[in-house]
């Protein structure tokens, strides 16, 4: 089955593209947008539409594949590829990607998809977007990305299965047999949105958005006192024996709060009263702070992780921050920085390189968090749904969007058929 055409779609993404240096530097919002200059490069404003390429790989029968070009929210900040403008990719995507992949064929995912992986970068300059923050010898991640989806979607189109199969097949994995547990952002509407997932019995929640010392709290108050009030409403709200984990994002504020060293009594005490707080419920602590580099964020993780464990605190930290590329999870892993990585989809290139990342948390003490963000699309987010029941990770994202709802429902709903449709494994049928 051969790849006959490759067409690239400017579209629109799930969320937007915000500046995260403006908005920690204290920028002000009005409404839904905010006051003041950018700072990052690329961005015209603080806060812009998102914006997405859709790839089409029409095959030789007339059947078409997709996948979603899309970057993440937070673009160009920690060490992540610059902003992405689907009109300037466009011609990249009908260019050296069409001619890499026309005559293909379609069933060899995994060869398909490396070709993609390594073609050298390309740099427009046009839709007012400088790639000077590009991989010196790599195409933005988020092309990588909406093309090795299409792949993915082309190959079970041409072998008849489930792209988890497909996928499950090309990495040498089993499947999971249930459903990955699924995580839930609220935004900043952090009451509301966490009461549905608990009402929904969402497992783990609510994200919460924390991206400033205004809604953590001077002295971390704010924090703790939402984490107090998480633990008594789900209690409150959810189904018998309901037990969320708690998994709040702090974008690195929390480290601005407290400050380095990470292992002294000052900052585990404080992450002893969020354990308190939350009850009989696990808390997961998502970007603790900012170092400003890999190497950096890498060296205060472990210090936190390790002075956390020294003092009995039960709190999972996970990484996110500089932890963006297959090699930043692997020395994130390697040096026992984090008790999960995120796994943030759009920023590894191909999907295949976020199921090659999620496998090398395998057989450590580190857990892989399938995560992306907000400003991806229902494309990519139901190919990420498969993505996680091949590797079978710790949890997986809800998304695209800030409502919750809408993104819950695309996961979730997209696991659930696809475990419907997957032949049975040999265990299974033994079993039978």
């Amino acid at each position: 089955m051969l790849i006959e055409q490759v067409r690239a779609v400017p579209t629109v993404s799930g969320f937007f593209f915000d500046d995260q240096r403006a908005i920690k530097e204290g920028a002000t919002q009005d409404g839904f947008a905010y006051d003041g200059e950018p700072v990052t490069p690329g961005f015209d404003a603080i806060r812009e539409a998102g914006e997405a390429l859709t790839v089409e790989l029409e095959l030789e029968d007339g059947s078409v594949a997709t996948g979603d070009c899309c970057a993440v929210q937070y673009s160009g900040a920690g060490g992540r590829d610059p902003l992405f403008r689907a009109e300037a990719y466009r011609p990249v995507v009908e260019g050296v990607v069409a001619s890499a992949l026309r005559g293909r064929d379609a069933r060899e995912f995994a060869e398909n998809a490396a070709i993609v992986e390594e073609l050298p970068a390309e740099r427009p300059t046009s839709a007012g977007n400088s790639a000077d923050g590009d991989a010196a010898d790599q195409l933005h991640t988020a092309v990588r990305y909406g093309v090795s989806q299409a792949l993915l979607d082309a190959a079970a189109l041409a072998n008849r299965e489930t792209m988890t199969e497909t996928l499950a097949d090309a990495l040498g994995t089993t499947p999971a047999t249930e459903p990955v547990p699924v995580f839930g952002q609220s935004g900043d509407d952090r009451y509301t949105n966490a009461e549905k997932m608990m009402v929904k019995g969402v497992p783990v929640l609510p994200h919460g958005l924390f991206n400033s010392v205004a809604k953590l709290g001077e002295d971390g108050e704010e924090l703790r006192e939402y984490v107090d009030w998480l633990a008594t409403r789900a209690i409150e709200l959810g189904p018998d024996g309901y037990e969320p984990t708690i998994h709040v994002d702090v974008y690195g504020v929390l480290g601005d709060v407290l400050g380095a060293p990470y292992d002294r009594a000052a900052v585990t005490d404080y992450f002893a009263t969020l354990a308190e707080a939350a009850g009989l419920f696990d808390v997961q602590v998502e970007g603790p702070m900012d170092a400003g580099g890999r190497e950096e964020q890498i060296h205060e993780m472990a210090e936190l992780r390790d002075g956390l464990a020294s003092a009995g605190v039960d709190v999972d930290i996970v990484a996110d921050e500089w932890c963006n590329t297959f090699d930043d999870v692997r020395a994130f892993v390697d040096s026992g920085a984090a008790d999960l990585v995120q796994v943030k989809t759009p920023d590894l290139g191909g999907v295949q390189r976020s199921a090659e990342a999620v496998r090398y948390c395998e057989g450590t003490d580190t857990r892989a968090y399938l995560g992306g963000t907000c400003n991806e699309t229902v494309t990519s987010a139901r190919t990420c749904a498969h993505v996680a029941l091949a590797t079978d990770a710790a949890q997986t994202l809800a998304k695209p969007g800030m409502g919750f709802d809408e993104g819950f429902m695309v996961v979730t709903n997209e696991m659930r058929r696809a475990l419907a449709r997957m032949r049975p494994t040999p265990e299974a049928t033994a079993d039978d």
